[in-house]
């Protein structure tokens, strides 16, 4: 395919390289194009163009000729970048919601009736969470009779004493001033930020870390596509424990805006390899893990069984391995949003979020990220009363 990536910062740089490598012809629109080939380096042969994301003609006129827009720049232009492929008549994919109309619904669903007058697929939410974390919800779900509870557990770190932002300053700041949305007693509700601390047991070699609630997009569709009655979203690790202490002290409010010493802009290939060097930066993790709670029926019998999915993703040093000078969470996100685009279903039309995609398309999106050294292990137990699930 011929394909417009509009942002190419830590994420969208690497998933225009990856698009490349899948044979794809790719160029890019940034609004900073000296910072656009800090990120993409100086080796590479994509194209970048100067487009700002407010600009709908300006988008339209940098992805003529393309048969996919990839939005990787921030979440609050979707609807902007969706209108632009609209026009285009093209297919469209991005990595997350903004939430701005409907807290509770993402906001590219309402483009659904348009793309499919368009006969054009509009793919959201297909980074690695939100998208990898919905299709192993899926996966559970459909394991099960009927879906009782969801949880997802996020745990971001990195080795270092000052901020290091691994993928959106201002995405990260969206998400800290944002109150979570949470699934209770089949409602929508709003919760409080950094709210409900609990004691996580994460794999190995991460542990035992404190989560709280947070702003993620997966509550906003899955409970429309799957039957449930609860749902929460908590993240944990040393970038997020900081985010709380900001607050608790008054420090993180809309009013006060983003506060740069506090959310630095994305680190370059070159800066992270210079910190590395200095030993100002050692290491950083990124891991997921997704618990889907339900009953299964077997002859006359029910169980409640619990699934566990416990996702690892490479850690700054092995992807320094690999050659690459990227953060864990930019990584992940760039190689999952490369394989939804390599399994593209271009005979849909509409908007779908990923858990909504065909079981072929999903089950080869899951075994190809475990191609790119990401640990992923399943797990089910068999749960009998309350006191075990709590004790589980």
């Amino acid at each position: 395919m011929r394909i417009f990536v509009l942002g190419a910062g830590a994420t969208g740089s690497l998933l225009a390289q990856l698009l490349e490598r899948q044979g794809h012809t790719v160029w890019c629109g940034d609004r900073d194009l000296q910072r656009a080939y800090h990120f993409l380096g100086k080796s590479s042969s994509i194209a970048i163009t100067d487009v700002n994301a407010r600009n709908l003609h300006g988008i339209v006129r940098a992805a003529r000729g393309c048969q996919l827009i990839v939005n990787a720049s921030a979440s609050v232009f979707n609807q902007i970048v969706m209108r632009a492929a609209l026009r285009l008549r093209v297919h469209y994919v991005d990595l997350s919601s903004h939430l701005t109309q409907n807290p509770f619904k993402a906001e590219q669903l309402g483009f659904a009736k348009r793309f499919e007058e368009k006969n054009r697929l509009a793919l959201i939410n297909t980074g690695a969470a939100p998208g990898l974390t919905n299709l192993l919800v899926k996966r559970a779900a459909e394991m099960l009779d009927s879906v009782q509870d969801v949880q997802i557990r996020l745990y971001e770190s990195s080795e270092s004493d000052d901020p290091i932002s691994q993928w959106s300053p201002e995405g990260t700041f969206d998400e800290a001033i944002s109150n979570p949305r949470v699934y209770r007693a089949g409602k929508f509700q709003m919760g409080k930020r950094f709210a409900e601390l609990e004691k996580f047991r994460f794999p190995d070699p991460v542990g035992n870390a404190n989560v709280v609630l947070a702003a993620q997009d997966e509550v906003a569709t899955l409970p429309y596509y799957i039957p449930m009655q609860s749902m929460d979203v908590k993240i944990g690790g040393n970038e997020f424990d900081r985010l709380r202490r900001w607050y608790k002290q008054g420090k993180l409010s809309k009013s006060r805006g983003i506060v740069r010493q506090r959310f630095p802009q994305t680190l370059s290939p070159r800066k992270i390899a210079s910190l590395i060097r200095q030993g100002i930066l050692q290491n950083a993790r990124f891991a997921a893990v997704v618990l889907t709670t339900g009953v299964k029926r077997r002859a006359k019998q029910e169980q409640r069984l619990l699934i566990r999915t416990d996702c690892i993703f490479p850690t700054l040093y092995q992807i320094r391995q690999q050659g690459l000078y990227t953060t864990p969470v930019a990584y992940a996100t760039a190689h999952v949003a490369a394989l939804f685009i390599k399994f593209f279903p271009r005979d849909m039309a509409g908007v779908f979020p990923p858990e909504a995609l065909p079981v072929e398309t999903r089950r080869a999106i899951i075994a190809g990220i475990r191609k790119h050294s990401v640990r992923i292990n399943h797990r089910t137990n068999v749960l009998r009363n309350s006191e075990e699930d709590e004790e589980f």
